[in-house]
């Protein structure tokens, strides 16, 4: 008998956009080295495993490369595959315990809604390779820890950045967010780049807008906002500040059932 796992496609609303993760829902706990080989297998830029564990789930996520402490786009996933493969019934919450804390999350029509921590950056001092690394003027550099965050001028700047991977990988970083002022139907774009995680660019971080979501409030003066991960894929995320925590809000589609034989 394999193993189920799902892939699905996290903060769209259509197939083959957002960032997709795969979902493995286990029996009981397994082995790290196993985990990671699973993962590299998938070699996507998430591969999320769960097994129940008191009122809710023991969550872990693996890239590719590393295990990391927090992921938006496969807590994202993954509760929709418990939702949409009968694990829970849609009007029970999502529980899981994780490297981060207890993350909730629940179902709001078509849209899921998360509950994460609120990952406040302060204002730091460049490194010397960042600004050439990005390759565009920073109108301001801050750190939280997990990543550099960091402001360039307009949406185009944004959408036409061409980062130097190789000198992101050298930052002693998760990542390096970029972001900037939108217009119309979104407050705030963003990209994330990770190469030294083993991603080079990420194509919807739902962790990154624990950063964006603090950070944009303190300067339009409004804790509700809808942001735009303008990577070649492309996702909405909206987000909401609550004290200390922020809830993300996203849509997924499953793309893709299949079971591990090894």
């Amino acid at each position: 008998m394999g193993i189920p796992i799902v892939q699905v496609d996290a903060f769209t609303s259509v197939a083959f956009g957002g960032n997709p993760a795969a979902v493995c829902v286990l029996p009981a706990a397994r082995d790290a080295g196993w985990m990671a080989k699973v993962a590299m297998e998938m070699n996507l830029s998430e591969t999320a495993f769960l097994h129940p564990e008191a009122d809710g789930y023991r969550l872990r996520w693996f890239t590719p490369a590393v295990e990391v402490d927090l992921c938006g786009h496969a807590t994202l996933a993954t509760a929709h595959v418990l939702w949409s493969e009968g694990h829970l019934s849609p009007d029970s919450p999502a529980r899981f315990y994780t490297k981060s804390g207890l993350l909730t999350c629940v179902k709001v029509g078509d849209w899921i809604e998360m509950d994460f921590p609120a990952k406040l950056e302060q204002a730091a001092e460049a490194p010397a390779q960042l600004a050439e690394a990005i390759g565009a003027e920073l109108k301001y550099v801050g750190r939280n820890q997990f990543d550099y965050l960091v402001e360039v001028a307009d949406e185009t700047t944004l959408r036409g950045l061409n980062p130097a991977h190789h000198l992101l990988r050298t930052l002693p970083v998760r990542g390096v967010i970029a972001t900037a002022a939108g217009s119309g139907a979104f407050d705030f774009l963003s990209r994330f780049f990770a190469p030294g995680s083993g991603i080079d660019e990420d194509p919807v971080t739902g962790s990154a807008h624990c950063a964006l979501a603090p950070y944009w409030a303190a300067k339009l003066g409004k804790t509700e906002m809808t942001g735009f991960q303008a990577s070649a894929r492309g996702g909405v995320v909206k987000v909401r500040l609550v004290g200390d925590r922020v809830v993300l809000s996203g849509q997924a589609v499953t793309t893709l059932r299949g079971e591990f034989l090894g």
